[in-house]
């Protein structure tokens, strides 16, 4: 072979090799431009996280059929919305195995676990296989998934001596289960109901008959043991169902009601400003102390996902366990607080009692009377003091100068810029003419302190007053009236205030603060809840001097003034101050009766809202109480 052909048979073989390279190339461009599993395993995620697999193709089920299994099988997961993201495909020859990571947001954490969907290439698309195990390795299309809550344990509201307040206590609730009564019949046995429970017919009807065929309509919870004798026939109603249950509740129920608050169903109008937060059916605090410290009382709730079948057995998948509440610590004293209701339980008019240790502050009984009707006046009631708030002018005459000996002249009656003022109307004549300031104070003569008005000033009423507690506000994390003491408009403004009448305000626990201060000697806040820091006022202090002169005046009131009655209670000596406050009502001029006291290390304030006198009225209230005390 000479060297042309040599070179023509290596062209040939060099320019089949190019030929051959270039084919080779051709196929690998082919396969790269041919359909990604990548691209499925993607578009399945979005649609397993959306439930929407309209652009999802499925080889044995179409995307509608897909919907409708996949819907039914995570219903019972409720409103939580999955993340699927998929991972590396693993792509064999036809077929292809696309790993999935799910994660769900359960009770506040996150539930995250793999699962696989296999591809099958047919023509030029990849589709999937769909299996129910797509969404949850174990799931077969006889099992769903389903979630339950978990209820955290309301945080207890515990009291002195770490007595639970408020704790689960056993109730019954009584209502009409739907799955029990025929449609037809269910308004009918809801008003039969209604009768015996003595609810609103026509209301629980319409509830009854809107609601579901296998709901529990509630009509009225009992504490256990305190339904009326006539419920026991509630049997005898078709649907009609008796539910045993608990119920954070106080000892009872009256105890303490204003200020502790209820818990209760959740209402629409929580539900629309909270709708994160509330759903139908759950319970949060209602009012008191129990709304206003809901989220520290309430908890976190869990929750359990199982897998469940449609033989009715459970299998667990994840747990969040619930956390319970964290407990409200208060300052009341059971034993104190029962007396005192027990006290104002046979009181017509609206009353109350506070209690405080003056050594500390803490309220040990805020009660309120069946008269109040269920508001608040013990802590946050706006109402003139009377001459209780002598022991105020007391010692803003103190520092104007005056001495509990100092001589005063008490008339029967005394007129300031043309509008006359007198004593109560069982003053004791003996008491007339003039006086000690002591003297003044145990027989609580109006015109002998109206008479000294001036020497008092503009600010001595308001200063004095605040060093004892009295009209400065400030946060205790509970509703507190601590009253108002402003500097006079007008003379008879600024005589009228000198016997707590004109514009001062006051509350049961602002007084019941006035003698606490004054008989552990200095500037006393009141402290309800333990978790509240709690701060005196800027006020100018009470010196030893002035409380002293208090206290002895005050013991006045009760060896031989309008506080008698009190003289022979056993145990220390009571200091005191008896009051009446008049005002208008319908045209007719009423009164309020007052007393306050301390003893050892308790300082009460009686209130009625209407009475004859602070001695006659609020005096033997008081009495008993200071007896049920020691």
């Amino acid at each position: 072979m000479g060297p042309r052909r040599a070179l023509t048979t290596l062209a040939a073989l060099a320019a089949g090799s190019l030929v051959g390279a270039l084919l080779t190339g051709c196929d690998s461009a082919a396969q790269l431009s041919g359909p990604d599993p990548a691209d499925t395993a993607a578009a399945l995620a979005t649609a397993l996280a959306s439930g929407s697999f309209a652009e999802v193709g499925f080889s044995d089920e179409t995307p509608a059929a897909v919907t409708k299994e996949y819907d039914a099988t995570v219903e019972g997961m409720g409103d939580a919305t999955p993340t699927v993201v998929a991972g590396d495909v693993d792509e064999s020859g036809e077929t292809a195995t696309a790993p999935l990571t799910w994660t769900w947001p359960v009770a506040g954490q996150e539930w995250t676990y793999d699962t696989e969907a296999t591809l099958t290439r047919v023509d030029d698309e990849w589709q999937v296989t769909w299996d129910p195990a797509v969404i949850e390795p174990s799931l077969n299309e006889d099992v769903v998934l389903d979630t339950t809550p978990i209820a955290a344990a309301r945080g207890a509201i515990i009291g002195a001596d770490g007595v639970k307040l408020v704790t689960e206590r056993p109730v019954v609730r009584y209502g009409i289960d739907r799955s029990q009564v025929a449609a037809r019949k269910a308004g009918e046995s809801a008003r039969r109901l209604a009768a015996l429970v003595d609810i609103d017919a026509t209301a629980y009807a319409k509830r009854v008959e809107a609601a579901g065929e296998k709901a529990f309509v509630e009509a009225i919870v009992y504490r256990r043991g305190d339904a009326p004798a006539a419920v026991a026939s509630y049997d005898a109603i078709p649907g009609a169902v008796a539910l045993s249950d608990e119920l954070p509740l106080a000892p009872t129920r009256e105890f303490a009601a204003p200020i502790l608050g209820s818990v209760g169903e959740v209402t629409a109008e929580m539900i629309k400003a909270h709708p994160d937060q509330y759903r139908i059916g759950d319970e949060a605090g209602l009012s008191g102390l129990q709304a206003r410290y809901d989220d520290e009382l309430q908890g976190t709730p869990g929750a359990v996902v199982n897998a469940a079948g449609s033989d009715g057995k459970e299998r667990e998948l994840f747990r969040v366990d619930a956390a319970p509440g964290r407990p409200l610590r208060l300052t009341l004293d059971v034993d104190l607080e029962v007396a005192a209701e027990r006290l104002l339980s046979g009181v017509g008019p609206a009353s109350a009692i506070v209690a405080i240790k003056p050594s500390t502050g803490a309220v040990l009984a805020a009660a309120n009377g069946p008269g109040n009707n269920g508001y608040n006046m013990a802590t946050y009631g706006q109402l003139a003091p009377g001459s209780t708030f002598k022991s105020v002018s007391s010692l803003a005459l103190l520092r104007a100068g005056l001495t509990p000996d100092t001589v005063v002249p008490c008339t029967s009656t005394i007129t300031v810029d043309g509008r006359s003022f007198k004593n109560y109307s069982d003053y004791p004549s003996s008491g007339i003419g003039r006086i000690p300031l002591r003297t003044a104070l145990a027989n609580s003569c109006n015109t002998a302190f109206i008479s000294q008005r001036q020497k008092v000033g503009d600010s001595g009423l308001v200063d004095a007053a605040a060093s004892l507690g009295l009209g400065v506000d400030h946060d205790l994390g509970f509703p507190a009236y601590f009253g108002s003491v402003e500097p006079p408009a007008s003379e008879t403004e600024a005589a009228a205030d000198m016997i707590g009448q004109g514009k001062v305000l006051a509350s049961p626990m602002a007084m019941a603060t006035v003698i606490a201060s004054i008989q552990s000697g200095s500037l006393v806040v009141p402290r309800l809840l333990t978790s509240v820091d709690v701060e005196a006022p800027d006020a100018e202090p009470l010196t030893g001097g002035e409380a002293t002169a208090l206290r002895g005046m005050l013991r006045g009131v009760v060896t031989s003034g309008s506080g008698r009655l009190l003289a022979d209670v056993p145990g220390p000596p009571v200091v005191a101050k008896t009051g009446t406050a008049e005002f208008e009502k319908d045209g007719k001029v009423l009164t309020h009766a007052w007393m306050i006291a301390a003893q050892g290390d308790l300082a009460v304030a009686v209130f009625v809202d209407l009475g004859a006198s602070g001695s006659g009225t609020a005096g033997p209230i008081l009495e008993a109480f200071l007896r049920a005390a020691g």
